[in-house]
This record gives structure tokens, C-alpha cells and sequence, in this order.
């Protein structure tokens, strides 16, 4: 490792400390995050098996939901294995392609499973405002397509974060990353050069994504709500409206805890680091864990063959098929 003038050129290697101000802690911390994502990945996994097996959820919105489940798993596995690492077996030393590496699929899950979610509310406006065009609209094609696109769209939003930091970044002020996994913004600051236009960039995926999907979101779910109230029967409204409800929780927690996060980073100087850090934390490990739960409770569908299969004598056929 060169230094020069007092700084890091190039680092080759770099150092995550957890949580700062609790490392002291950070064994039991990892307890509840273990179980979190112990919970994620069995719950995804299942609804995963279910909607394959069942013919009779090869629908829009069970096959979303699928794509949700599959990036929660791929979402919580980036950060939670090295983050025990660093919180039980005392291994905070990471690659710096590796650090990369997990910055770009961190954030470009975070974009995926935006888009999902986006994809989610357009097939529940369709389905409440247009039923009897949802058929034709959402076809095996269309969603083949969009998920196709929301894959891109991350990728290519996200990879101008990472050339910028490995081609125009060559001094470092520090190896030592204030954060329990590499976050774009927390490995920009370190640099000892201007980082202005990594942050305007930065600035730019974040409201291209986030932005733009809250508020198609948002527009949907007032056309759904406006439907929704009026419709003549009671029975048919409430109906309605608890087909949207679990995508709702999983929208608002989301996005709260996303923006919370994104903001903090950027304009929370007045907030302890070890709030902020673990709040961070919990934004990408809290919607993997609620959302089989969430939707495992409210969607009847997904809770009728979860039951059955657990009573099936065929159970560990499943698995493996």
C-alpha cells in the first residue's frame, strides 16, 4: 500500500469497523440480525417453491412476488455473511474489488426490488381500475419484458458509480470505512480528491430510481384508492382494498427506511453514527424479513398452500423438485 503527501494511494485493501460506537456489542447485535436473515431466506424460499409447484399461482402477481422474494434472498445475502464476519469472528478486512463488488450489488438490488415493487402497483391498478383488460395486459411476454428491464435499469444506473470510483479515485484520506458494509457514499468520503460530481451522480440514481418509482407508486395507488371508493358494494370494497393492503406495508416500509437512509448520508451530520449505521443496516435487512411474513399473513393464497404443503407427505419432494 503507497502512501503519498499523507494520503492512500490505491488502496489494495480496506477495513469495515461495524457499527461505530458499538463495537463492544456488536457479538449480541449479531444475534437478532443472524435470526432476521435466517428468517428471510426460509420465508423467500418458500413462497419461491410454492409459486413454482402451484400452476394455479403462474399469475402476475404471484410471479412479482416471486421476483420480490428471489431479491430479498440475493439482497440480504450481499451484506449479512461478511457483516457477521465483522461482528462475530473479528474479520473486517475486505478486498478493495470485493468492497466494490458489494456496492454494486447491494445498490443494484435495492434498485431491482424497487422495480418490483413498481411492477407490483401497475398490476394492482390494472387488476382494480381495468379487470377486464388485466389478462391482456399483463402477459407472459409483458412481464418477461419488465423484468428484463428492471434488471437493466439497475444495472446501468448503478455501474456509473462504480467506474467513477475505480477510474477517477486514487487517493485516499483513510482505509477505514465507518460502516458495516461498502456503501457508495461511505467509500466516496474517504477519497482526498473532489467528489462532487460522485455525489451529483450519486443524487442522480438515487431520485432516478427511487424518486421516479415512489411516485408512479404513489399515483397508482390513488387511482386504486379513488376506484376502490366507487364501487356500489361494501363487500366488493373491502375485497378490493385487501388485495392492496400487504403491498402497502411493504411499500411504506421500503421506501420510508430507504429515504431515511439515503438522506442521513448525505444531510445527517446531527445524527450519531451509530444510529444512522444501524438504521442502515436494518433497511436492508428488515424488508427481506417482513415481506414473506407480510405477505405470507395477508394473501390467502400464498398461506392456504404454505399450510398444505407443510401437511403434504410430499414436502421433501418439493423441496427438491
Amino acid at each position: 500500500m503507497l502512501t503519498f503527501n499523507g494520503s492512500v494511494f490505491m488502496p489494495s485493501v480496506l477495513t469495515l469497523i461495524g457499527i461505530p460506537g458499538l463495537e463492544s456489542v456488536q457479538c449480541w447485535i449479531g444475534i437478532p440480525f443472524c435470526v432476521m436473515y435466517l428468517i428471510a431466506l426460509s420465508g423467500n424460499s418458500l413462497i419461491l417453491v410454492i409459486v413454482k409447484h402451484e400452476s394455479n399461482l403462474h399469475r402476475p402477481m404471484y410471479i412479482f412476488l416471486a421476483m420480490l422474494g428471489a431479491t430479498d434472498i440475493a439482497l440480504s445475502t450481499c451484506i449479512l455473511p461478511k457483516m457477521l464476519g465483522i461482528f462475530w469472528f473479528h474479520l473486517p478486512d475486505i478486498s478493495f474489488e470485493a468492497c466494490l463488488l458489494q456496492m454494486g450489488l447491494i445498490h443494484s438490488f435495492q434498485a431491482i426490488e424497487s422495480g418490483v415493487l413498481l411492477a407490483m402497483a401497475l398490476d394492482r391498478y390494472v387488476a382494480i381500475c381495468n379487470p377486464l383488460r388485466h389478462a391482456s395486459i399483463f402477459s407472459r411476454q409483458l412481464l418477461t419484458h419488465m423484468g428484463v428491464g428492471v434488471t437493466l435499469r439497475a444495472a446501468i444506473l448503478t455501474a456509473p458509480c462504480l467506474v467513477l470510483i475505480k477510474c477517477r479515485l486514487k487517493h485516499y484520506r483513510t482505509t477505514v470505512i465507518s460502516h458495516s458494509y461498502c456503501e457508495h457514499m461511505a467509500l466516496v468520503k474517504l477519497a482526498a480528491e473532489d467528489i462532487r460530481i460522485h455525489k451529483i451522480i450519486g443524487l442522480f440514481v438515487a431520485f432516478t430510481i427511487l424518486g421516479l418509482d415512489i411516485i408512479v407508486i404513489t399515483v397508482s395507488y390513488i387511482s386504486i384508492f379513488i376506484t376502490i371508493f366507487q364501487l356500489p358494494q361494501k363487500e366488493a370494497r373491502f375485497k378490493a382494498f385487501n388485495t392492496c393492503i400487504a403491498h402497502i406495508c411493504v411499500f411504506l416500509q421500503f421506501y420510508l427506511l430507504a429515504f431515511f437512509s439515503f438522506f442521513t448520508h448525505r444531510f445527517g451530520s446531527h445524527i450519531p453514527p451509530c444510529v444512522h449505521i444501524l438504521l442502515s443496516n436494518l433497511y436492508l435487512l428488515v424488508p427481506p424479513f417482513l415481506n414473506p411474513i407480510v405477505y405470507g399473513v395477508k394473501t390467502k393464497q400464498i398461506r392456504d398452500h404454505a399450510i398444505k404443503m407443510f401437511r403434504s407427505r410430499e414436502f421433501p419432494q418439493w423441496l427438491r423438485g
